[in-house]
Parts: C-alpha cells; structure tokens; sequence
C-alpha cells in the first residue's frame, strides 16, 4: 500500500475507535475527548507510516538528510529487509507489549516523537515546502499539544500501535502480503501450491495475503482509499465544534 494510503488508513483508524460525536458513525472501543481524537488522528497517520523505517527509499527516510537514510538502512539491514521484520507478528507483539507498559515518556521526549510523527503525516499527506515545512509545523504542533492538551502524550503507545496495526493490514491486502511468521518463511505444501486461492493467499516466498487489493497502487486501492480518507476527514471535522464548544 501507497505512503499516502497507510496515512490515511491510519488517522480514520483512530477516528473509528476513539470517536463519539452525535451522529457520526463510529466504533467509539475506547472513546476519549474530540480534542485528543482530533490530534491523535494526526499522530496515527505519521504512526502508520513507521513499519517502512525498513525501507531506505521511503518517504520517511528522507525526514533528516544523511540520518534518516541510515537510520533506514540500519533496521532494513536488522529486519532482513523491506517488508520482512517490521511487518511481522512478532514487531507487532513487540509494540503490543510496548503500549502497555505503565510508564509515560518524559514531557520532551514525547513531543519530539510526537513532533517527527506530525512531520511524517504532514509530508506523505502532500505538504508543500518539503520537509523543513513539514518539521517546522509538527514542531509548533507538538509544542501547543503540550501546551494545551498535555495529556496526549500518555496515548503515544495506542497511537503506534493502532498505526502500526493499521500498516500491516493494509499491506497484507496486497498481492506481495507480509512475512507474518518472521523469521521463519515457511512454504506452503506443493498440495496447497496447486489450489489456484489457496496459493494466492499463502505464497510461495512463505508470504500470506489476502490480495483484494491486487498490487500496490492498483485502481481497487484508490476506490478504496477515497472514501477512507474522506471518513477521517469528517471524523475530524465532526469533532472540531465538540472541542471549541467545550
């Protein structure tokens, strides 16, 4: 799946599970304030976007010159690769297991995680200026957010989570899936190979899909992206009154 599309994915995720605005059709699992879903759905769309620090080439990588792409190129070397250790089910144990420890970042170390995630979101959803832009806003968001609504800091683990989440599912969509079993790549049985839909839902690089979506970027992609997108989109614009008449 697209940059833009996990993105996407990613901040109407948060909105799906966080909001409960009159009206809006919403799973509400774990309802908070319309102002933490609000900014919460911005940070998960830059979240989304973390599984590809495996990819020295992503959009992500280019944040910082130099730094972001060896950083990239340090944990694709570590995951074996693009889309093998981060899109595994033992990255997302791993996460799981992160955002539920009972502890909370320090006040500034959170805001700069929450200021790169912001910059991540601003950028891939089509900013313009680049990344010192892109930076400079996430900045100047992260600062009011703590200024303003601190406690959103304490959700930085669910926000990952949920982006990440979000990440691997919808790349498992795709005709290449996800190594789900990382590090073992095992092969399907010749028997199941010859089943012409068992073999597109277990591959034979030991990938599993479920390839809807055929491949990255396809046409079924966007028609199912675009009303995604436009669902975050009123879903943060639903809750905007809540939060001025609040």
């Amino acid at each position: 799946m697209m940059g833009t599309h996990h993105a996407l994915c990613g901040a109407a995720a948060w909105v799906a599970l966080t909001s409960t605005a009159p009206g809006f059709p919403a799973i509400s699992a774990a309802p908070i304030a319309p102002e933490y879903v609000v900014m919460g759905a911005v940070l998960c769309a830059g979240a989304a976007l973390l599984p590809d620090l495996d990819h020295p080439s992503a959009t992500i990588a280019h944040a910082i010159p130099g730094v972001g792409r060896a950083a990239t190129g340090a944990i694709s070397g570590l995951a074996g690769g693009h889309r093998r250790g981060t899109h595994s089910l033992l990255a997302a144990a791993g996460i799981v297991l992160l955002a539920s420890l009972p502890f909370t970042l320090p006040a500034l170390l959170a805001g700069a995680c929450g200021a790169a995630l912001l910059a991540f979101a601003l950028r891939v959803l089509g900013l313009r200026g680049g990344w010192p832009a892109a930076w400079a806003l996430g900045a100047a968001a992260a600062l009011g957010i703590g200024a303003l609504t601190p406690g959103l800091w304490a959700l930085l683990g669910p926000i990952v989570l949920v982006g990440w989440i979000t990440h691997l599912a919808g790349d498992i969509l795709t005709r290449g899936g996800l190594p789900l079993l990382w590090p073992l790549r095992p092969r399907a049985p010749r028997a199941l190979r010859r089943v012409p839909v068992l073999r597109a839902l277990w591959l034979r690089s030991g990938n599993f899909a479920l390839p809807i979506l055929g491949r990255t970027g396809s046409r079924r992609e966007w028609a199912l992206l675009l009303p995604i997108g436009a669902y975050a989109l009123i879903g943060i614009c639903v809750n905007l009154p809540l939060i001025i008449g609040g």
